[in-house]
């Protein structure tokens, strides 16, 4: 079967990076998002994702041939695939929140057609697909997966602003329900991504990318732990790890800091603890490390208050600036971001907070953190700073100037060894 129309349901950034890869290499593409915004932004040439410029996206949908954008679902009807690529958050009470996922197949099955291919590539538990998602396909349509139509899951594996690795570039895992399923997911991933890693079935493909979110959760938690560890002892982690990683094998560097952010990290992990419950087999290793992980916040605001009592001041009526929003370095992605955590806590004490990020002039709004919504960045000048009782670097970010930091600010705790030790330094 030629493909000769993709859908791809979900354009952040995830979906947004495959779609502009499949119309690179000349497949025509329709994105579909609830959002109304996002799609008025592409028709409009315009980005909405600090990586991804708006000349590539003015580009890509110059021309309706190439791609389009939309919230008409019935418009699948005339695609030969689609591929799901929706969030997959966690619930109040730390389980899985599928209602986007189920929500997406809902609106799909009555648009099906025999032949077409559904994959999945929303990070999620082992059974998704094969089960959860499948059932809600053939229900809603009529039609048999692995008989009428074809089923595959097929793993994200972006990196956000990662410039060694464009999405052409990186393995993409395809486990599918049936042998065909499988084969017919590779053809169709083979069009635009470089290497196909097949694997047995739907389930081998979730499981694998549950297994390589875990193994960073883990390690980062033991990371987290021993910088707790080691600061009673007087040693600096980050140089234990500088030098740990000049052993050319059997180690690898992970890195400290203030909690966990991010959409895969933080949450994944709970999506194989919860299905392992089913089975009966506790996970106690990833949940301790959740735990360790969950837990940095209170420790940096513990640093806090111990840095701020150094100098006989409280943290009632501080002023304190945050340095970074996103939960990693140079983005605009703030899903998650511990920074958001410990700006909560911080004003929960009585603190006033500020904040500056250079990739987030503004708090958009989120579900967790909706009062900060609107809120500016400041700027980073030697008179600002020194308005400060306290800077906290939460985020590493390179257009940041951190000698200025380090000569006007007054304190400052930092978690991310953005600046040399010295008395006014606190590191977390």
């Amino acid at each position: 079967m030629a493909y000769e129309q993709v859908a791809i349901v979900g354009l952040g950034y995830v979906g947004l990076p495959l779609l502009l890869r499949f119309s690179e290499k000349g497949i025509k593409v329709l994105g579909l998002d609830i959002d109304s915004k996002k799609v008025d932004s592409l028709k409009a040439g315009q980005s909405y994702i600090k990586h991804i410029s708006a000349a590539q996206i003015a580009a890509c949908f110059a021309d309706d041939s190439r791609a389009d954008a939309s919230t008409d679902f019935s418009r699948i009807s005339g695609c030969d695939a689609v591929i799901i690529c929706v969030p997959t958050p966690l619930t109040a009470n730390r389980e899985p929140d599928m209602s986007y996922v189920f929500g997406t197949g809902g609106q799909i099955a009555p648009h099906l057609k025999k032949g077409m291919l559904v994959v999945l590539e929303s990070t999620t538990y082992p059974g998704t697909t094969d089960t959860d998602l499948r059932e809600i396909l053939e229900k809603n349509s009529g039609l048999r997966a692995g008989e009428d139509f074809h089923l595959a899951f097929s793993p994200e594996r972006e990196d956000p602003g990662n410039k060694d690795f464009k999405t052409s570039q990186i393995p993409k895992i395809v486990g599918g329900l049936t042998p065909v399923c499988r084969d017919k997911a590779c053809e169709l991933y083979s069009l635009a991504i470089d290497l196909i890693v097949p694997v047995a079935s739907c389930r081998v493909a979730e499981a694998i990318k549950l297994t390589e979110n875990i193994f960073r959760s883990v390690n980062i938690a033991m990371v987290n732990e021993l910088k707790i560890v080691y600061e009673k002892m007087g040693i600096d982690i980050w140089e234990v790890i500088e030098g740990a990683k000049t052993k050319p094998f059997g180690f690898m560097p992970f890195y400290p800091g203030p909690g966990l952010g991010g959409h895969c990290i933080p949450i994944d992990p709970f999506y194989l603890t919860w299905k392992a419950r089913e089975y009966g087999m506790p996970t106690r290793f990833i949940e301790l490390a959740g735990e360790v992980n969950t837990a940095m916040p209170a420790y940096v605001i513990q640093r806090t208050l111990l840095a701020l009592n150094s100098v006989e001041k409280s943290i009632k009526g501080a002023k304190i600036l945050i340095i970074g929003l996103a939960y990693k370095p140079d983005v605009d992605d703030d899903r998650e971001s511990p920074s958001y955590e410990l700006m909560a806590k911080l004003e929960e004490l009585g603190a006033a907070v500020a904040y500056h990020d250079p990739h987030i002039p503004v708090i958009r709004p989120s579900r967790h953190y909706a009062r900060f919504a609107g809120r500016e960045s400041v700027p980073v000048t030697s008179a600002e700073i020194q308005g400060y009782d306290l800077v906290l670097i939460s985020t590493k970010h390179k257009d940041v100037d951190y000698p200025l930091i380090s000569e006007a600010a007054r304190l400052v705790v930092d978690t991310r060894n953005a600046l040399n030790q010295s008395p006014k330094v606190w590191k977390a």
